[in-house]
């Protein structure tokens, strides 16, 4: 646990500092395409580890990487292209954002079975996360 505070706390100050000198869009095109490319190694670790049977877990992780791979790896190459107007509105995103909520609901069925439940309760966290989104959106959209 230390380890990981550690090197969070680490790498918060690099990508500040590497912000300070380099500026907002440099950075960020950087950090995109590097969460691009490590989250399709992880995804690739998981879909290998899916296919080997070794963990009920592996398909979610997968899938849920693949998608933060794709919304990153969208963004990135969003970026790069100088923000073109076709990609803002474009549907296709909602083929991507579909990845990382599949694979939250698949990490909820394997989290429910591990203690011992059955049925279609491990769609309330997605339907939680659902409504409070719904409410902030509307929130800020209010008056």
């Amino acid at each position: 646990m230390k380890q990981a505070i550690s090197l969070t706390v680490l790498t918060v100050i690099a990508l500040e500092l590497a912000f300070v000198g380099l500026g907002y869009d440099t950075v960020a095109d950087i950090t995109y395409g590097t969460i691009a490319v490590m989250a399709l190694l992880i995804a690739g670790t998981f879909l290998w580890l899916w296919f080997e049977r070794t963990t009920p877990l592996a398909i979610g992780m997968a899938i849920s990487w693949l998608g933060i791979a794709w919304v990153a790896g969208w963004w990135w190459a969003y970026s790069l292209m100088g923000a073109p107007g076709w990609a803002v509105a474009h549907p296709g995103l909602f083929v991507i954002l579909a990845f990382p909520i599949v694979g939250a609901i698949l990490h909820f069925a394997v989290i429910q079975r591990s203690f011992g439940f059955h049925g279609l309760h491990f769609l309330w966290p997605a339907i939680g996360a659902l409504a409070v989104s719904i409410a902030v959106y509307l929130g800020s959209h209010a008056g």
